[in-house]
């Protein structure tokens, strides 16, 4: 199992104002920010990384917040709904928490034999809480407001949007070791068996869905999860393969990725494990200060200035 695709590692969306993001996910949400840093290939924008206390693995939302950038558009080629997990009875209370806050959420419902809340966040982000059939022992970062008994233990699932499924569904199948578990319409879940939980991917299959557009409230890119940069790149020898485009190694300070496009549109990262968030901090500290890659570490004083102040 160690050699394969483990999941998902983190799904990076577009904000399109940096305050109202941070407090959207550190304060209604309740999760904890694991890492405040910029794009390393746009420095004068934050990176924010939320999840659980150490940023494990198949529980990080990561945000560019673009300031004023405007609203995106879902559509085909995209992943288009993040699905979180929820503790068994929890749904009422997020009901209620989400009334409070005034979050635009749909009517619970259940997919695939599990019970759903729809919401999005003040971009528009479409978001599901879900009670999985299968119990996930994660332990949940606890705020001062969201406790175990309501708090998400990370990544459910994520639904990618497309005009036809087969190219993709190969890619999960045939390369990431996915295999198809259910059917319920025009929705097809996959699930990986190497881990158990951030496990299923979704596939819409929608043929005159109309192409989305990138910017606020919708998801930049999902990156899949390996444990090491020696198997990151043999899964660069298999996409090769398959005949696709795919970037040489990225070192992101956190992790090592790869980029590529798939077949149906969306854009996959492959990242590793290693080397984990507190290379250069502490548990303790995560996300508390700004972290700068070392090319941008001499420009430290200008990226500070343009970047938007944060009131925690």
């Amino acid at each position: 199992m160690k050699d394969n695709i483990l999941g998902l590692h983190h799904i990076t969306a577009i904000a399109d104002n940096a305050q109202r993001n941070y407090d959207f996910y550190t304060k209604v949400m309740g999760l904890r920010m694991v890492k405040k840093t910029v794009n390393f290939d746009d420095p004068g924008t934050y990176h924010f990384y939320f999840g659980n206390e150490n940023g494990s693995p198949g529980t990080i939302l990561t945000f560019f917040p673009w300031e004023g950038i405007g609203k995106g558009r879902n559509g085909t080629g995209m992943a288009t709904e993040i699905g979180y997990s929820a503790p068994s009875g929890s749904i009422e209370a997020w009901q209620e928490r989400f009334r409070k806050f005034n979050i635009t959420q749909g009517e619970p419902g259940e997919r695939m034999g599990e019970i759903y809340l729809p919401f999005t966040d003040p971009d528009g982000l479409q978001l599901s809480l879900i009670v999985p059939q299968r119990e996930d022992d994660r332990k949940a970062w606890e705020s001062a407001e969201v406790k175990s008994d309501l708090a998400t233990k990370g990544f459910h699932s994520v639904t990618l949007t497309l005009k036809d499924i087969k190219a993709t569904a190969s890619i999960l199948t045939e390369v990431f070791g996915y295999r198809l578990l259910q059917q319920e319409g025009n929705r097809y879940r996959f699930i990986t068996d190497a881990v158990g939980a951030a496990s299923i991917v979704d596939l819409l299959e929608v043929p005159d869905g109309k192409a989305g557009y990138n910017a606020a409230g919708t998801n930049h890119h999902i990156a899949f999860r390996v444990a090491d940069d020696k198997i990151l790149m043999n899964y660069r020898e298999k996409i090769l393969a398959r005949g696709l485009m795919i970037t040489p190694k990225v070192d992101r300070d956190y992790f090592f990725s790869l980029y590529f496009r798939e077949p149906g549109g969306v854009l996959f990262e492959i990242a590793t494990d290693n080397p984990g968030f507190t290379v250069d901090e502490p548990l303790s500290e995560l996300g508390k200060d700004l972290k700068l890659p070392v090319q941008h570490e001499r420009l430290r004083k200008e990226i500070e200035k343009s970047l938007p102040q944060l009131v925690n």
